[in-house]
């Protein structure tokens, strides 16, 4: 019996907002929402971007002005709507107008010679042959040169992207706990990693302890590693700024470090570790080894997710360079104007002329379905699979190929399988990469066009997050996942505003790509799409909290779903409890440094198990010979 995958939280953050409880989901349809969900989705960002902040079950500003719930989008929903989303970098990132760089120049002696005075200590080593060294005393020197100089100096250039997907504006996860000089990603995965655990219900303590600690998995991984000043950016750029490199930038800035992190300093965990890193689709990776692991039964308990906060200016640069970004020419070019909308950089299926980079840390909390029903954790939905394919021989690395069309195919089959040809013609969509590139428009099109006429699929709804959040690289895909829970829960299909029409060359005729949010019934599977760079292709298939229910009391009967339905009752209570907390900006991380180290001298081992301090069940080794039939 293949135990089902089944999401039973989420957290994170990206330009959106928070994700647990559809916050950030909720920021993007906010047209589309009834009076109760707008008020709560403004009051959770401006609680979020410290705009207000609750004292005493009052809401404050900073000059301790108090506001009723009902007031907040009147007084503030303007700077919220335009500090959330895709916008202006803004000057914590870098400056886009004067982005630091180092100017190169040379100087030319005249009839005298350059001159200048230094530090002793400061003269470069070996000495230049050019130069004539005088002692003045107190340690410092008279330096003359005849003939060339080479220097760089610090200098600002004006950078021609200008745009992207940054965390709401004014959220700090820096200042939530004790960050210890931690990169801007490795913060995000503690908030994320956190929230995904209370939107659960429980604490991390109360699902775990139900089941061995080998049973419990940990799947993560950032693209870049941690491009900022604290990780891998220090350690590379710190010398040539004549600065030291400190004992944290290689360790901090590995990409792994999103894995480590949870496990060392949010769930103890010791259990199985993974990261797998595949460009664009690095999400779907790790939730691939997570789904896999949990229907062979290796674990039952997983923490999936990425992290890449890699709006640096060697990044954007480096994306820039490669014609992949869209920059301010180009969108000028596009609208026949000289004033750009910001809002409007990320233009997935319409006339576009790049992507927009983001920001994000997405992590989900996954169990088997037996699990789930023993807990009584409130479903969010499950994964039937994830499906993994390269594209074969390129002539360039970052084209795309077949790959996607096999991953894409093998999804939608395996949705037809378990749910039938109904379910994926009439309930079923699709969550796009939807990169905004010209290329990406027209092949990842006609990939849904293809896979459309295979399974006489019309009018195929295709949603793209990435026009309001932009390219997250790693977490992209879960952002996606998120969407499609987020439409399971709502009932609302994000469109895509951010164009005025489809493009001409887009193979539409069979899907329903929308410029405008629209209302949606009984939406019962998700196609989580990702392609990127290098061949790392992944589709994931995603099924309701609807379905999934179902499919759980068809397997444990009538008897066990009343049981669950009684245990969730108590679930949804803690959960609203969390919500209405974090909501009012009260989030309380999950960051255990030190706390609950295993003590070696207390590990007892037998012959046949092994019990760790602190661990309420303890772990059986193999006792059985699985390859019995060949020794």
């Amino acid at each position: 019996m293949t135990a089902l995958p089944v999401i039973v939280g989420m957290g994170g953050i990206n330009a959106a907002g928070r994700t647990s409880f559809h916050q950030g989901f909720r920021r993007i349809v906010i047209e589309k929402l009834n009076a109760e969900a707008r008020e709560e989705t403004f009051v959770g960002l401006a609680t979020l971007m410290n705009i207000l902040r609750c004292e005493n079950g009052q809401l404050l500003d900073q000059q301790d002005n108090v506001y009723a719930r009902s007031d907040v989008e009147a007084k503030f929903g303007k700077q919220i709507l335009a500090g959330t989303l895709i916008r202006k970098i803004e000057k914590n990132h870098f400056d886009p107008d004067a982005t630091p760089w180092q100017q190169k120049l040379t100087m030319q002696s005249t009839e005298q010679a350059i001159c200048f005075e230094t530090a002793l200590k400061d003269l470069p080593k070996p000495l230049p042959r050019a130069w004539k060294v005088t002692d003045i005393g107190e340690k410092r020197v008279r330096v003359e040169i005849q003939g060339e100089l080479s220097l760089k100096q610090d200098s600002v250039r004006d950078n021609p992207i200008k745009a992207a997907g940054q965390f709401p504006t004014g959220f700090e996860p820096a200042k939530l706990y004790n960050s210890r000089y931690q990169p801007r990603g490795l913060q995000a995965t503690i908030f994320g990693a956190a929230d995904a655990i209370y939107s659960t219900g429980f604490s991390w303590a109360d699902i775990a302890d139900k089941v061995t600690p080998d049973q419990i998995g940990t799947y993560s991984a950032s693209v870049f590693g941690q491009t900022q000043a604290e990780g891998l950016g220090g350690m590379m750029q710190n010398r040539q700024k004549g600065e030291r490199v400190s004992t944290k930038n290689l360790a901090l800035g590995l990409n792994t470090m999103s894995t480590d992190f949870i496990n060392a300093y949010v769930t103890g965990s010791v259990g199985t570790t993974f990261t797998s890193t595949g460009a664009c689709a690095t999400f779907l990776y790790n939730l691939k080894a997570a789904v896999n692991d949990i229907q062979s039964g290796r674990i039952r308990l997983a923490i999936v997710g990425s992290n890449d906060c890699a709006i640096t200016p060697e990044v954007v640069e480096g994306f820039g360079n490669m014609s992949a970004l869209a920059n301010e020419e180009g969108l000028k070019k596009l609208d026949n104007t000289d004033n750009v909308d910001h809002r409007r950089t990320s233009r997935p299926f319409g006339q576009n002329c790049g992507f927009t980079i983001g920001e994000a840390a997405q992590f989900l909390v996954i169990m088997d379905d037996s699990l789930a029903l023993e807990l009584g954790a409130d479903v969010l939905g499950s994964v039937a699979d994830v499906f993994t394919n390269a594209d074969g021989i390129k002539k360039s690395i970052t084209a795309p190929g077949p790959g996607n069309y096999i991953t894409m195919a093998k999804s939608v089959a395996l949705a037809k399988s378990v749910l039938g040809e109904e379910a994926v013609q009439q309930r079923s969509f699709i969550l796009a990469h939807g990169s905004s590139t010209p290329q990406n428009r027209v092949t990842e099109s006609l990939i849904y066009d293809r896979i459309a006429r295979s399974f006489n699929i019309n009018n195929w709804p295709v949603a793209a997050p990435k026009a309001y959040v932009g390219h997250t690289i790693g977490p992209a895909s879960g952002d996606q996942v998120a969407w499609a829970l987020g439409v399971f829960a709502h009932n609302i299909m994000p469109g895509i505003t951010t164009i005025d029409k489809v493009a001409e060359d887009v193979y539409a005729e069979r899907l329903n790509i929308a410029t405008d949010h629209w209302h949606c019934q009984n939406m019962d599977v998700a196609f989580i799409n990702s392609k990127g760079f290098g061949g790392n292709n992944a589709t994931a298939t995603v099924f309701s909290a609807k379905v999934t229910l179902k499919m759980i009391e068809k397997r444990y009967g009538k008897a066990a779903m009343n049981a669950y339905l009684d245990k969730n009752e108590k679930v949804k209570i803690a959960q609203q409890a969390y919500q209405e907390q974090a909501d009012l900006g009260n989030f309380e991380l999950i960051y255990r440094f030190g706390d609950g180290l295993v003590d070696d001298e207390k590990i007892e081992i037998s012959d046949t198990k092994i019990t760790l301090p602190t661990f309420a069940q303890a772990i059986d080794l193999p006792s059985t010979n699985p390859f019995d039939d060949m020794v």
